[in-house]
């Protein structure tokens, strides 16, 4: 997972200003091209920008600063203590309004093909919550006439990789609990589902 301190470019003009770190230290660090922290020295972009100070908002040591000064092969690393701005690499969890009504139909096809996943899976996959599980499982949800199980990945609800790593990582549960994996669904069974509705 990359981790960027906040307010990036602003953090860059400070290390400028107030380091002899190289360009291409800083540009690793604020997570941007040497070419474009030269340009900020240069004053040719981020004029007007105020440094951030990453020492005062720790982020960085001054001792972190200088062991960097001293060796220009060095990486500055960034405090894990505080709140680094971090590139989310797991699945949804804001779902865009457009999409939502399609939720029940990603927990619909879900809990019919992989039963092995638990609710909070479900959850963290498809950003939803549990009592909407329950009511789709128990045929309650107010639209339930209506709910055709969907691939959450070809209607955009998640990533092809986050299901399979959930699939994965509940397969390997049930080994260790001494209860049998269902078996995978079979790419033909999509293709029956999806001619019988017209998706």
């Amino acid at each position: 997972m990359t981790t960027l301190p906040l307010m990036p470019k602003a953090t860059a003009v400070w290390l400028i200003e107030r380091t002899a770190l190289s360009f291409g230290q800083i540009a690793e660090f604020c997570g941007m091209h040497p070419l474009e922290v030269q340009a900020i020295a240069d004053g040719e972009v981020a004029q007007g920008i105020v440094g951030y100070d990453p020492v005062s908002n720790r982020q960085l040591t001054q001792e972190e600063i200088r062991r960097c000064e001293a060796s220009p092969d060095a990486k500055l690393k960034i405090l894990a203590v505080n709140n680094p701005v971090k590139r989310r690499s797991k699945g949804a969890r804001y779902t865009p309004v457009a999409k939502r009504h399609d939720r029940p139909d990603a927990i619909a096809f879900l809990l019919r093909n992989f039963p092995q996943l638990g609710d909070q899976e479900v959850v963290k996959l498809l950003g939803t919550t549990k009592d909407t599980i329950a009511k789709v499982r128990n045929k309650q949800h107010w639209n339930t006439p209506n709910i055709k199980p969907r691939d959450p990945v070809t209607i955009g609800l998640c990533r092809q990789a986050d299901l399979n790593a959930a699939v994965q990582a509940a397969n390997l549960r049930l080994e260790r609990e001494g209860h049998e994996v269902p078996q995978a669904p079979l790419p033909e069974a999509y293709g029956e589902h999806e001619s019988a509705t017209g998706e």
